[in-house]
């Protein structure tokens, strides 16, 4: 099994991500949706959170060999991006939604220099907009941003058109079409529930129709 399909089978035996096509969950958007993920829990579990670090790990080193610092999302990509930092033996950041409202005013935690070579690391893309306000508060300071990594994506098309209008690169470990189907091939949900979760990702807006 590949290692997309693994860490796919792990949020889900975790529930990290848990699957509800007959009674959808509400996103804070407002997006009703069959799939409710909170990626944290990861964090408990060494096991899968060694197979997401080590495979953040070996995507940056393809994707981004010439990475020079490792930047977290506050709060979720903190961690990984910390974990993965500390493997790779580079300096690591964080940055935060909005700058500081005292001291310094800070957005960007850490020391980035000029030019510096940057991957973000994050969670979750669902639209994108959260982390690509991230990338802009990172060149703001002077990093040369080279792309992101997420260990999921919903693989929404506003998320592809958004990183797309900011020529940004996206990269994640697994992704919405992979989880549905290891969840149908392990009985986690039914063949009626897996056409379901296939219109979502269709159209977010029209799927219970």
């Amino acid at each position: 099994m590949s290692l997309s399909k693994n860490i796919a089978e792990d949020l889900l035996k975790i529930k990290a991500v848990s699957l509800s096509p007959s009674a959808p969950f509400t996103w804070a958007s407002g997006i009703h949706s069959p799939i409710y993920t909170d990626n944290r829990v990861t964090l408990a579990y060494p096991d899968v959170r060694m197979q997401i670090e080590e495979g953040f790990t070996e995507l940056i080193k393809e994707k981004f060999p010439e990475v020079e610092v490792i930047a977290g999302t506050a709060t979720a990509g903190i961690p990984h991006g910390a974990i993965i930092a500390d493997y790779m033996q580079l300096p690591f950041a964080y940055i935060r939604s909005k700058p500081k409202d005292h001291g310094a005013g800070n957005q960007v935690e850490g020391r980035i220099h000029q030019g510096q070579k940057m991957v973000v690391v994050e969670d979750l893309i669902s639209t994108g907009g959260s982390v690509l306000e991230a990338v802009k508060a990172a060149e703001r300071e002077g990093a040369e941003v080279l792309g992101v990594v997420a260990i999921f994506t919903y693989e929404l098309e506003k998320a592809t058109k958004n990183f797309t209008d900011n020529s940004v690169k996206l990269f994640t470990l697994t992704n919405y079409s992979e989880l549905i189907e290891i969840a149908q091939e392990t009985g986690y949900v039914t063949s009626d529930e897996l056409t379901l979760l296939k219109k979502f990702k269709e159209n977010q807006e029209t799927w219970q129709n």
